[in-house]
């Protein structure tokens, strides 16, 4: 992983999964051997991982899709309503982006939405961030002790935007309850690419496995599956529908507002400035009381996020900091859903092909890959 850790600009883009870290939790994966098409020598899982952590890509460009199919039932204001169709591309629809790579310094990507296209451009030390639905570009310089950092995402938080960052949250979870294999070669974006297996031990993960497509000649994942238990297709995918490895043109690095767009030009102590304004006593109060009130109960596929929901008598700090539309939203969709009990107490329980959460009466909200059972087990301590 060291080549990612010293380039982070090509840990953001580049599609290099972290499978490294596998050998660590999996120590059988060096006797498994890929059954590769003919027209590829066989590889094991090792020498697979021991490819990816020394791939080096000068440049590349491409198209990614994300798209997502998690069996959720209808939810007011997320499944159905105004301004929902943003969100259900992400749990069930898909996402579009094109990405272009030339060097540590040099990275675009634009994301293309149903309502515009939200572009972010890294070239040396300016970064532009443009939004077409209201036609609005904001332009800063990086700092020269930022340099190097990663740059912004385009998908929310949480949503993978490469096959990298898809494959850096399923490896997070290996332990030696997963089982690592092989299978035969796989052809994305019409490149042949070896295909790494990873399975949950542990029946309790509603996750049934997650298959890794590495190039054969560059070593990078060029798409992720993520599989529910018992699925024949992928609950989530993430991979280049298209891909080149030459480096692109230094114009695609060079951005011109279009006509008509309000450009905005923070400088370093406007940015301080709105920092200050966001980090309230209450805001600094609430956020000590959710990291207070969260834990994660397990490891590895089934761990479980334990958090504690913002309490009622809050609705001051809510409104303060415009998070009371925010709660209203949540307090519907809670009620829509079916009521549950059990020795750890009573609450509301949401369930889909990948992932269960349990809203309890009580003001908690705990979430994991697993099947309720665990959840209740959870709740219990």
């Amino acid at each position: 992983m060291s080549v990612f850790r010293s380039r982070p600009a090509l840990r953001w883009l580049v599609p290099a999964a972290a499978a490294v870290v596998v050998i660590g939790g999996g120590a059988a994966a060096g006797t498994i051997v890929a059954s590769a098409d003919p027209s590829l020598p066989e590889r094991s899982a090792a020498q697979l991982l021991v490819d990816v952590q020394n791939a080096k890509v000068d440049g590349f460009s491409g198209t990614v899709v994300q798209t997502a199919d998690l069996g959720l039932p209808s939810l007011p204001g997320v499944t159905s309503g105004a301004g929902s169709s943003e969100i259900m591309n992400l749990v069930a629809g898909s996402n579009t982006a094109r990405v272009w790579y030339a060097g540590e310094d040099k990275a675009r990507l634009a994301l293309m939405g149903t309502l515009g296209e939200t572009d972010v451009i890294r070239n040396g030390s300016d970064v532009w961030m443009w939004r077409s639905t209201d036609s609005s570009a904001t332009h800063f310089k990086l700092p020269a002790d930022k340099a190097g950092a990663a740059g912004p995402k385009a998908l929310p938080s949480g949503v993978p935007s490469t096959p990298q960052e898809a494959a850096d949250a399923a490896l997070a979870a290996i332990d030696p309850t997963t089982a690592v294999t092989t299978t035969g070669a796989a052809k994305v974006a019409g490149r042949d690419a070896y295909e790494l297996v990873l399975t949950p031990r542990d029946t309790a993960s509603l996750v049934g496995q997650v298959r890794l497509a590495i190039d054969a000649d560059k070593h990078i994942p060029l798409g992720v599956d993520v599989y529910a238990k018992g699925a024949n297709d992928p609950a989530v995918r993430v991979a280049f529908q298209q891909v080149s490895f030459e480096v692109p043109d230094a114009e695609q690095f060079t951005f011109n507002p279009p006509p008509g767009t309000k450009v905005t030009e923070p400088s370093e102590s406007d940015i301080a400035k709105e920092r200050e304004k966001a980090i309230t006593p209450e805001a600094e109060k609430a956020q000590k009381e959710a990291a207070e009130g969260t834990k994660v109960v397990g490891k590895g596929w089934t761990s479980v996020l334990v958090a504690t929901m913002p309490k009622g008598d809050d609705a001051k700090a809510k409104a303060e900091d415009g998070a009371a539309g925010a709660a209203g939203q949540l307090d519907a969709i809670v009620g829509t859903l079916p009521k549950t009990s059990g020795s750890w107490g009573s609450g509301h329980l949401l369930t889909s092909a990948l992932f269960s959460a349990l809203i309890t009466d009580d003001g908690r909200i705990l979430v994991g890959a697993v099947a309720p059972e665990k959840l209740y087990e959870a709740a219990g301590k």
